[in-house]
């Protein structure tokens, strides 16, 4: 389970909230049959394969493969962490998150500052189209090439001069406008504006709130740009400055552009590149970082080419280096020395400023060229500190195709073997992600006993009540056996349980991708019509071929006791053999 949410909670959350609900809000749903059907919201088709079973409480996409319950439907649609979607979800059917629970405690405060804040963006937009000295701000705006509808869409305002312009506009307490981080607070009592004489853009979460502002001062003044302080609905190191916009077109793409100006960001959406996202002041982030790979499977930084924008590349490597599993890329576009994204596609426009993305350099050969220009490859020691520099952070890279290949790029260029270079990489320290904590079972293969048992109590749980006259299954070395026991257990102590629910149990578990796709399987969903005979009949054949390891095991030992062992066995396999042979009863 991920955070620390109660597994009770979870259970009753999911008991309460609709599937079908929850995802026909956020994509139109058509009832077919016992289930309802869309297209999928997670790529492009025209002929609907994307399916939500009310039964089960579970979505499956027969195209791209998505699939999951109506938490990690959330994730995926919405791009939220687990806890979000929990929240969430948990405000659709009236609860509260156990406090102390979530990654963040609960604010009493949180809906009268939205509130607020949209109050005050409103009013910030208002002053641009018809405050006395907005010409300024107009003025600064066209000279940055914007258009109105651009400054429209991304809901750019203003704030005047002046020290209580919002303070008496808004009329609200002025202790929840500082909370807001609206307001300052003099050192000797009273509050004044955070944002005048300034441009404002709108920084929203990823549900569309405004939760913060950025503000460019007009003329003269420091600092250039500022930001809202950290709050209870702002913090800077989580939110992405048009995120919100970009969703669709990182989804279309699937790539995101990531920039450092809130100007970078208006500019090249203005100019058709869309999938473009800012950071509010910091470097990215790991869960900046997290949350994009929800969206989209290939990231690119975007850095000015000087030696500044290398080192700030370097950074984003390296916290980017522990993510790049399952298909996941990175890269880099380094733009000519005194452009930035804004002044650039201004004068290339956005053909040539895709082409230029089109071109970007992947994180490999970035690594590369970087650990080159600190070791002599021509020397013996030049390649043995190439090598050193190279093993802590290809070690950071989860196991799998493309770590393999940059080990296999390393060895070229040091000129070690592979049993040298897999022992170098293998010893380097990294960060285990929360899926490589724990080591990994092996899949369950074919259409063995075991896999038709787990499969069948996935997809209809309420089958685990059928077999609870059946003894516990014996101890065995057989893939998957520890989690069909244990899912047995589950489903007995926890009754009434949907798939949805299941899946749910096992999130961050070694066990849930194979939990997922044998909620899909298809062999199982369409074994006969006495699923309960099935798996019975699954359970025996375990038993069995459990029983016949056993009786294996003992005629190795060659004791005296190994006869009588062996024919105590061989009487009890007859004996299943019979049961399944009369029907599993």
């Amino acid at each position: 389970m991920s955070g620390r949410i109660p597994r009770e909670f979870i259970d009753d959350l999911l008991a309460r909230v609709d599937i079908v609900d929850v995802v026909d809000t956020r994509v139109p749903l058509k009832k077919r049959g016992r289930e309802h059907i869309a297209c999928c919201p997670f790529h492009e088709e025209k002929t609907p394969s994307f399916t939500v079973s009310q039964t089960k409480q579970f979505y499956h996409c027969f195209g791209c493969g998505a699939h999951g319950s109506a938490i990690g439907f959330l994730m995926e649609h919405e791009g939220l962490g687990f806890v979000e979607a929990v929240r969430e979800l948990a405000q659709t059917v009236g609860l509260e998150l156990p406090q102390g629970s979530a990654d963040s405690p609960s604010n009493e405060q949180v809906p009268a500052l939205l509130e607020v804040l949209t109050r005050a963006d409103r009013w910030f937009r208002d002053q641009l189209r018809a405050h006395p000295r907005a010409a300024e701000a107009q003025d600064y705006l066209k000279g940055r090439g914007l258009t109105g509808q651009t400054a429209a869409r991304f809901g750019i305002g203003f704030a005047p001069e002046g020290w209580d312009n919002l303070l008496r506009a808004l009329d609200a307490e002025p202790e929840l406008l500082l909370g807001a981080g609206l307001v300052i607070k003099k050192d000797s009592g009273g509050f004044y504006d955070r944002f005048r004489h300034r441009v404002l853009f709108p920084i929203h979460d990823y549900r569309g709130r405004v939760v913060a502002f950025g503000g460019r001062v007009l003329g003269e003044g420091e600092p250039k740009y500022l930001n809202s302080p950290e709050t209870a609905v702002f913090h800077k190191g989580r939110e992405l400055y048009g995120l919100y916009l970009a969703r669709d077109a990182i989804r279309a793409s699937g790539q995101v552009l990531i920039v450092e100006g809130y100007m970078d960001v208006v500019a090249l959406s203005q100019h058709g590149v869309e999938n473009v996202v800012a950071t509010l002041g910091t470097a990215t982030t790991r869960y900046h970082l997290e949350r994009i790979f929800r969206f989209a499977p290939e990231v690119v930084f975007c850095f000015d080419g000087d030696r500044a924008g290398r080192e700030a590349a370097v950074r984003a490597l390296e916290t980017a280096l522990p993510l790049l599993s399952e298909g996941r890329q990175a890269g880099f576009l380094f733009l000519p020395e005194g452009e930035d994204p804004d002044s650039l596609v201004r004068r290339e426009g956005g053909d040539a400023f895709r082409a230029r993305l089109a071109n970007s350099v992947p994180l490999p050969e970035f690594l590369f060229d970087h650990l080159r220009q600190q070791a002599d490859l021509s020397r013996m020691d030049g390649r043995a500190r190439y090598a050193e520099l190279a093993r802590p952070l290809i070690g950071q890279v989860p196991d799998g195709i493309l770590k393999r290949m940059m080990t296999e790029r390393l060895g070229e260029l040091t000129r070690l073997g592979d049993d040298a270079l897999r022992g170098l990489v293998a010893a380097a320290p990294r960060q285990a992600s929360g899926s490589d904590r724990v080591r990994r079972p092996r899949p369950l293969q074919g259409d063995s006993p075991v896999r038709k048992a787990v499969a069948l109590l996935v997809q209809q749980p309420d089958l685990a009540a059928s077999v609870a006259d059946q003894p516990e299954l014996p101890e065995a070395a057989i893939a998957g056996l520890d989690l069909l026991r244990g899912l047995l257990k589950l489903l007995q102590e926890a009754p009434k349980q949907n798939t949805g629910q299941v899946l749910e149990h096992y999130r961050g578990d070694p066990s849930e991708k194979h939990l997922e796709k044998l909620a899909t399987w298809e062999h199982a969903q369409q074994a006969s019509d006495n699923p309960q005979g099935e798996l019975r009949d699954a359970l025996l054949a375990v038993r069995i071929d459990a029983l016949q390891r056993q009786e294996a095991a003992a005629r190795e030992l060659g004791d005296a006791r190994a006869a009588e062992i062996c024919a105590a066995l061989q009487q009890e396999i007859s004996r299943l053999k019979q049961q399944r042979l009369s029907g599993g009863g």
